[in-house]
């Protein structure tokens, strides 16, 4: 059943590529994803997203490889944006196109400050099951982040700190799922955030990875109406979300993780309340 009710935003890779290295999977693939089946592996995860919701473009640009990983266009509350700031300068470029995006979408911009790195959705991600906004930092995103979205944005935060420069965004390494549930991978974090998700997260409502499946990306994942599209997953992690109601829809991505990405970061929900 298609949930009439929200929106994902995505950016056509026509001009995808890995022409820097500014985290650890980009090093040694310079020059070596290949276009055309790029093109098709973001083609599937846009098909089938759209059985599920309705999927809005952002227009491609030259000299924007990045651009595709719309993610980190901003992060959405309601009627509200907030345009990415970001920490990289091969990235920078794609500001402008992402602020032309939003106002050219109706959305009221918000003034963030243009010295305080944030790399929106990628590194804020809001829990399904309590009014709470998870806040990665560490790497991307500034140590003031936190506190300044929730000034903005008058919800709770939760600051969690990243220690693995392999999972470089929040999203990367946790995941909200509907109704509370949690994906994410221990070791991307320090001691204090693991504590901090313990205490927030039931036992019960929290699915822990290991090495293996957050290598593959399983907590960049996007959950609709209770399916959950990610590059992917063992077997054992399947079950686990089978039992607990969701339906895994492993969907190879491969191109895009040599850039370190995958469906999570090729996509932003435009519908957050």
């Amino acid at each position: 059943m298609t949930d009439k009710t929200q929106k994902i935003l995505m950016c056509p890779p026509d001009h995808f590529g890995v022409n820097y290295v500014i985290n650890p999977w980009m090093e040694g693939q310079i020059g070596t994803a290949d276009l055309s089946y790029a093109k098709r592996q973001w083609q599937t995860l846009h098909d089938f997203i759209a059985r599920q919701c309705e999927v809005v473009l952002q227009p491609p640009q030259s000299g924007l490889p990045d651009l595709v990983f719309t993610a980190n266009a901003g992060l959405v509350l309601g009627n509200k944006a907030i345009v990415s700031r970001f920490r990289n300068t091969q990235r920078q470029g794609e500001e402008a196109h992402d602020r032309a995006w939003f106002a050219a979408n109706n959305f009221d911009i918000l003034d963030w400050p243009s010295d305080v790195p944030f790399e929106g959705a990628g590194d804020a991600l809001f829990d399904r099951g309590q009014d709470l906004l998870w806040v990665g930092q560490g790497f991307r995103s500034d140590p003031t982040a936190p506190a300044l979205l929730e000034k903005m944005l008058g919800r709770k935060t939760v600051a969690l700190t990243l220690i693995d420069p392999r999972f470089y965004h929040l999203d990367t390494c946790l995941c909200p799922l509907q109704d509370g549930f949690v994906i994410y991978y221990p070791a991307a974090f320090d001691e204090i955030s693991r504590a901090a998700i313990e205490a927030h997260v039931p036992a019960d409502k929290r699915i822990p990875v290991g090495e293996n499946d957050a290598t593959q990306f399983c907590c960049n994942a996007v959950d609709i109406n209770r399916h959950v599209f990610l590059n992917g997953a063992s077997t054992d992690l399947q079950d686990d979300l089978r039992n607990r109601g969701f339906t895994p829809m492993v969907i190879g991505l491969s191109e895009f993780m040599k850039a370190g990405g995958g469906a999570k970061c090729l996509t932003l929900k435009l519908v957050e309340a």
